[in-house]
């Protein structure tokens, strides 16, 4: 299975476009801080991500403000360029 969810800041948003579809898509950073255990050890992370939003998703995406911190759902795929890793966002809570 292919999911994820991940407690994240909407750190940058690009302008929306569409897909030769027709759909909107929406292109966005994420970033994500937290203190974890690891092997019953306390562990702080940080990390960024780029993620992509296709569909009725980027309605939620273009209403929240930069900084907003929300629970991003969806699957990881390879990266257009090859390089790294892409989240698909599928669903967003807001109320995260």
């Amino acid at each position: 299975m292919n999911r994820l969810l991940l407690s994240a800041r909407l750190v940058d948003r690009a302008a929306m476009r569409y897909t030769p579809a027709g759909l909107p898509a929406l292109d966005i950073g994420l970033a994500h801080e937290s203190e974890l255990s690891e092997d019953g050890r306390p562990r702080k992370v940080s990390m960024e991500m780029r993620a992509v939003a296709i569909g009725e998703v980027t309605q939620s995406l273009a209403a929240m403000t930069l900084g907003e911190t929300a629970l991003f759902a969806g699957f990881v795929t390879s990266a257009r360029n090859g390089r790294g890793l892409l989240l698909h966002v599928t669903q967003v809570d807001r109320q995260a």
